[in-house]
């Protein structure tokens, strides 16, 4: 995705608005870049150089929140794509904070432990004073951590001489962190699937679902859509999966995988257990499965022009960032498959993150299963409001999940 993009749908919901172009401009905009280099000391003894970025979107209403990652294709574009989209994302749920995101360019697989904590302190030092816990609050995203989140905050906190810990998110429990924060992002999209039977016609035990991508956020959304009575009966990542038309035992395959097979490795069906009556398929092949939903749960572009006539599902809800190409969409449209913009349906990740920040900074705790209820909660208010406002413009979910957002920020610009 291109922020070109972006910018297009931003202008596109503005106009709807009737905005002018300042404002417009003032929301499309970042409001800073940051670009620094880390001299960082290796094992050896050698000084290597790494790129890293911080993008601080918009802040009009409330300090810049997205995540930190780590990947050796992290670039100055790919991290304004998603400062943008997590200035839009924190609007369109109604949490007040604006949109950063942030990276080193980096292979965290080929650096020690050490060499990656010194990575991680380098950065904190390069960009401490323009973070804080009413500033900018990262967190971790690709190829981060728990850990990395407190070596970080621990380099914050050395530099600034005070204790911390709303700088950032996503930490251990032991650390200030909640119990819901891991699974918050696919918590957050299972509330958004659950009201889809409604709107298909369906009971949740006869809707269908398949899931590419079983990282964290595939294997919570599987966890709770199990719980919720779905039939998942699709799953693959990178290296494959499996289908079965009677469904998918959710604990068996999460235990299978955690051990370290591959889901191509065994069938565990729902009814009668371990089965010979499966399909091995590949990530490209589950997208293309009979289901009622599909969730791109993986990287981005997935779904593109040259698949999006063999999409079968009659609705997708993206919890990948950006998982369908713009043209893909237009296809979509035609064969009337409803999509759940990204901005929408994975934002129970920054949500999560939110109910952390506000226990660590204003001290308002809620237990596990408020926490949970509260993502339910606001995730199905914003899909509601989402659909309101698409039959208000006569367009669909994403632009109208644009206008949300756009509106909300335009009214707190001053």
């Amino acid at each position: 995705m291109s922020y070109q993009e972006i910018d297009n749908l931003i202008h596109k919901a503005g106009e709807k608005l009737g905005l002018n172009d300042k404002i417009i401009k003032q929301i499309s905009e970042p409001q800073r870049i940051i670009e620094v280099n880390l001299p960082v000391k290796m094992d050896s003894g050698k000084i290597k150089l790494f790129k890293g970025f911080r993008v601080q979107h918009n802040n009009a209403r409330g300090p810049y929140k997205g995540g930190l990652r780590y990947h050796h294709e992290v670039n100055l574009e790919g991290v304004k794509v998603l400062s943008g989209l997590m200035s839009l994302k924190t609007a369109v749920i109604d949490i007040p904070f604006g949109g950063a995101k942030g990276g080193i360019e980096v292979s965290p697989s080929n650096l020690s432990k050490c060499e990656l904590k010194r990575l991680t302190k380098k950065f904190a030092g390069a960009i401490y004073d323009v973070i804080g816990e009413r500033k900018d609050i990262p967190a971790p995203d690709l190829n981060t951590d728990p850990r990395i989140m407190k070596w970080f905050r621990q380099e914050y906190e050395s530099i600034v001489g005070h204790s911390e810990p709303g700088v950032i998110t996503g930490k251990a429990f032991s650390d200030g962190g909640i119990k819901v924060r891991d699974e918050a992002t696919g918590l957050g999209g299972a509330a958004i699937a659950e009201q889809l039977p409604k709107i298909i016609g369906k009971k949740p035990c006869d809707t269908t679902v398949a899931i590419q991508g079983f990282g964290n956020v595939g294997m919570h959304i599987a966890h709770h859509l199990y719980h919720m009575g779905f039939k998942i009966i699709a799953i693959a990542d990178i290296d494959g999966g499996i289908s079965h038309e009677d469904g998918l035992d959710y604990y068996k395959t999460y235990t299978h995988r955690k051990r370290g097979g591959r889901l191509c490795d065994v069938c565990f069906c729902d009814k009668h257990g371990k089965s010979t009556d499966c399909t091995n398929i590949s990530a490209t092949e589950v997208l293309e499965q009979d289901v009622d939903i599909l969730i791109p749960a993986a990287i981005g572009d997935q779904i593109t022009v040259k698949n999006a006539a063999k999409i079968k599902a009659k609705a997708i809800i993206e919890m990948a960032n950006h998982p369908i190409s713009q043209n893909a969409e237009e296809i979509l449209a035609k064969k009337k498959i409803l999509v759940i913009p990204d901005i929408l349906a994975n934002a129970g990740g920054v949500l999560g993150s939110y109910l952390e920040w506000k226990e660590n900074v204003e001290g308002e705790k809620l237990e596990y299963n408020e926490a949970v209820e509260h993502i339910k909660l606001k995730m199905k208010s914003a899909l509601l409001n989402t659909m309101k406002i698409a039959q208000k413009y006569k367009c669909d979910l994403r632009l109208a999940a644009y206008i949300i957002a756009v509106n909300r920020i335009a009214k707190k610009i001053k």
